[in-house]
């Protein structure tokens, strides 16, 4: 039985391209799913998380219940903007095996485009996994470069996790997880991780 690194990140992805999710109320989802691309009412110059998985991203908005949470988005973006996230991404949360001493980490993650966080990977129930899931906070350039250069296309698949969370209701879990986006291990090396495994 092969057992899964703590820290890989898992994403649908191609040779060009891959997949995040977000959530945001109708008024932001729905445009952007419609124009394949962000609306004005989309702020480039606040903080913003994309997630590969997609389990985590049902943890996070509650299968599209959570209030502003209500429109789930799938983002097909470049990978060359993924990797460039990656490159200048810092970790969120202070480690001391990686960072020289906690004002230094303060210093890095306060000029970082972007910001790493590893959090439980989850299963079907929303419950947590024994490895993590990457988190990536885009702000500044990293946004910016995010909703006007990196993304590709912008699908709507509120209806999918509806699907699937009607699925799990009916006690159809086989069903349920038939209908997952397939995520395999995305190839990262240690010249884009390195800086970011706890």
């Amino acid at each position: 039985m092969t057992v899964e690194p703590k820290h890989r990140i898992r994403a649908r992805h191609t040779a060009g391209t891959i997949t995040v999710y977000q959530a945001y109320p109708p008024h932001i989802g729905l445009p952007a799913a419609r124009e394949g691309r962000f609306p004005a009412a989309w702020k480039r110059d606040r903080m913003t998380w994309i997630k590969p998985s997609f389990l985590w991203m049902m943890y996070r908005c509650g299968w599209a219940s959570k209030e502003g949470q209500e429109t789930v988005l799938a983002v097909e973006i470049s990978r060359e903007g993924f990797d460039w996230a990656l490159r200048h991404a810092r970790l969120s949360g202070y480690e001391p095996g990686l960072h020289a001493d906690r004002a230094a980490w303060k210093r890095q993650v306060k000029q970082a485009p972007a910001r790493a966080q590893w959090d439980p990977e989850r299963d079907l129930q929303l419950q947590p996994l024994p490895h993590r899931s990457l988190q990536l906070g885009l702000t500044g350039e990293a946004a910016r470069r995010y909703a006007d250069e990196w993304t590709v296309t912008v699908t709507d698949v509120t209806p999918l996790v509806r699907e699937v969370r009607a699925l799990l209701l009916d006690g159809n879990p086989a069903g349920a997880g038939r209908l997952l986006p397939a995520e395999a291990p995305y190839p990262a090396g240690d010249a884009l991780l390195a800086h970011l495994r706890p």
